[in-house]
């Protein structure tokens, strides 16, 4: 990625450290460093301090806010959306000062891209909380995500395809690893992510109904990744390929037959794509209710995973690996080896 830090990735299938890759200016222990990420259904909160060749995460936050919902039908975001972001923020911005972060950054991704009342809610954001929140491009978001997760891309020849499912967008990244600095080959923004998927295309009673709804759900994420994968190369063995977000480490979660969420049990974790799509078809099938009992899932992400789960299912058939590793970091951590790497 030109002027980003080296960050190649670990051998063996282990959780890595968080951040694992050299910082400048590591010994400056005393500074706190905060990056926060306002997304389409999410907002995180991540307060680290520079140690050793990575960083020590102080203290993290994280809430689903849904802060898309009814975006896809409206375009704008609702009130009750903002109030529940707002509160958010609230609780963000108490962190912040507590922990007397020395340097942040702020980000808000494609909902606020996306609604017509977008910059209305950073206005206001930074009014009530004191938050700025810069609404940063789809390409950002994609260099953001890569220079926060790719550390864990497993070791091979070739390039490798490293993604993100959001809740109002997925990006896709083609990442050349032979380079001690990692290089964007080429990326794609789609314009689907669990919500407003899930609210355009998703639904179905009965089983049959469901099955169609996802059925129509990968027709939708295939259409609109149809201009991306004649820029793909083929041919190549060994494809090596990386997600990061909240389905994958769900997905990752059912897989290891998890009680309760464990980071150090799903990030850096290597599965089969066939079990994925195995989980993948076996939640298609399920409804809500029947998806909410399921540990790591819940009422929470039971309506919404099913969305991720086309999703991730259409990105494995435009890039056919064998194996999908998942990591539970991203642009936060790619904001935070940006704010330690400038010395500031």
């Amino acid at each position: 990625m030109g002027d980003e830090p080296a960050m190649m990735p670990s051998r063996g299938q282990r959780p890595r450290p968080v951040g694992a890759g050299p910082v400048r200016g590591a010994g400056s222990h005393a500074r706190h460093y905060a990056a926060l990420d306002l997304g389409t259904n999410n907002c995180r909160l991540l307060i680290a301090r520079p140690q050793g060749q990575g960083f020590a995460v102080v203290d993290a936050f994280s809430r689903i806010v849904r802060l898309g919902e009814g975006l896809a039908a409206s375009g704008r975001l609702s009130d009750a959306a903002v109030d529940r972001t707002l509160a958010a923020l609230k609780v963000c911005a108490d962190k912040l000062k507590r922990r007397n972060v020395t340097l942040a950054r702020s980000v808000a991704t494609e909902a606020c891209r996306r609604a017509v009342n977008g910059p209305e809610f950073i206005a206001r954001a930074l009014a009530e909380t004191g938050i700025h929140l810069d609404i940063i491009t789809a390409e950002e978001e994609a260099r953001l995500a890569v220079l926060g997760c790719h550390a864990l891309i497993e070791p091979g020849e070739g390039p490798a395809l490293v993604f993100d499912i959001g809740g109002g967008s997925t990006e896709m990244v083609l990442v050349d690893t032979a380079t001690p600095l990692p290089t964007v080959l080429d990326w794609h923004s789609a314009p689907w992510g669990v919500v407003s998927l899930t609210e355009t295309a998703g639904g179905g009673e009965d089983q049959a109904g469901r099955l169609a709804a996802y059925a129509r759900m990968r027709e939708v994420v295939a259409d609109s990744i149809a201009g991306f994968a004649p820029r793909l190369p083929r041919g190549l063995a060994g494809l090596r390929l990386l997600g990061t977000s909240g389905t994958v480490t769900t997905l990752g979660s059912v897989h290891l037959g998890l009680s309760h969420y464990d980071r150090s049990a799903v990030d850096g974790l290597i599965v089969p794509a066939a079990a994925m799509r195995r989980i993948s078809g076996d939640l298609s099938r399920m409804s809500v209710a029947e998806r909410a009992t399921l540990p790591c899932i819940g009422s929470e992400r039971a309506d919404l995973v099913v969305a991720g789960c086309a999703i991730l299912e259409t990105i494995m058939d435009l890039w056919p690996a064998e194996r999908l590793g998942i990591a539970d970091r991203g642009i936060r951590e790619g904001i935070l080896r940006r704010l330690m790497e400038s010395g500031a």
